[in-house]
């Protein structure tokens, strides 16, 4: 007769149970350490400078610090992956945009990562809108002047953007297949060799954000003929929208948000979620983005996901209509 012995047995089921009664309770002391905030762009660029007044809030409420990593390159793919390729522990989430979210899957041949299967929305961190400048001694007093005059000289009017796929470049597209124009984009490595060259009169006109178009325009460097929202920008109530201008129904939002690996647990995303919901409402973080001209969003994950669908679907057809030839 043959005896079994139950010691391995019950060491391995005590164990589980173990772990079992412990997750719950690792979930509830979230967080214990650090949070690493992926940026996926430079330091100092619009992304980081806005991330940093949403952390700085977050850190105090979750009472740990949330420190910002910055991972430029490939459109932001570089970044996103480091989002993903951490542990699935709540302890790695990061920035993602209109581009790594919605514009760059029709844009690339084929990502490095599946946004619906490798990320879980957070929450939408804030709405910011573009401006459409040219230089300050420009011929052109108006977007209808600007249309009128590709309309009259098809292909020879210009405007640039850091890189293709970038809000500046989309919605320069948009506007070009809004108003049925001939025009050329002229892609640049960064928002300062866009600008340089639009300043020195080698392309008509760009799209940039309001943070970076305000100074300029005080400064008396550029003229802004039309904002990308559908209603007028406190930073700039004398400019028209572009809807205004005659182009009905155009908008472009650079929105921003909150992701994290898809295979978070669900109580961390919640607990992340009504954290990021209670630093929007601060004045510090309110204050913050009106300067730089962002108006804060918030709301659930699952809403987040809602805009994450329309707008991805909306560029699509953006990316098509215009012909853009996809990237590697």
């Amino acid at each position: 007769m043959r005896h079994f012995t139950l010691t391995p047995w019950l060491a391995s089921l005590t164990a589980g149970l173990s772990m079992m009664a412990v997750a719950p309770a690792a979930l509830a002391d979230y967080p214990e350490k650090p949070i690493t905030f992926v940026v996926p762009s430079a330091a100092g660029g619009s992304p980081d400078v806005l991330s940093r007044v949403i952390t700085n809030e977050l850190a105090k409420i979750l009472n740990t610090p949330v420190v910002i990593d910055n991972k430029p390159g490939a459109a932001g793919n570089i970044g996103i992956l480091n989002i993903i390729g951490k542990p699935a522990d709540g302890y790695t989430i990061g920035y993602g945009n209109v581009n790594t979210l919605a514009v760059n899957r029709s844009l690339f041949k084929k990502l490095p990562y599946d946004v619906d299967r490798d990320l879980v929305p957070v929450a939408h961190a804030f709405d910011l809108y573009n401006v459409m400048i040219v230089r300050a001694d420009s011929p052109y007093q108006s977007a209808g002047a600007v249309i009128d005059a590709a309309r009259k000289n098809p292909g020879k009017l210009s405007f640039g953007a850091p890189g293709i796929g970038t809000t500046g470049h989309m919605s320069g597209e948009l506007f070009r297949s809004m108003a049925k124009i001939d025009v050329l984009y002229v892609p640049y490595n960064g928002g300062p060799a866009a600008l340089q060259d639009l300043l020195g009169g080698r392309t008509d006109y760009l799209f940039a954000n309001s943070s970076e178009v305000v100074p300029l325009a005080a400064a008396g460097k550029v003229r802004a003929l039309g904002v990308t929202s559908l209603k007028r920008l406190p930073l700039l109530p004398a400019v028209p929208t572009l809807d205004e201008a005659g182009l009905k129904g155009y908008e472009t939002v650079s929105w921003g948000g909150i992701v994290a690996s898809k295979k978070v647990p669900q109580p961390i995303i919640d607990k992340l979620n009504t954290a990021i919901q209670a630093a929007l409402k601060t004045p510090q973080v309110r204050e913050g983005l009106a300067r730089l001209g962002a108006v804060p969003a918030g709301g659930t994950p699952a809403q987040f996901k809602q805009m994450i669908d329309r707008e991805t679907a909306r560029w699509t057809e953006v990316v098509e209509s215009a012909k853009i030839e996809k990237l590697d």
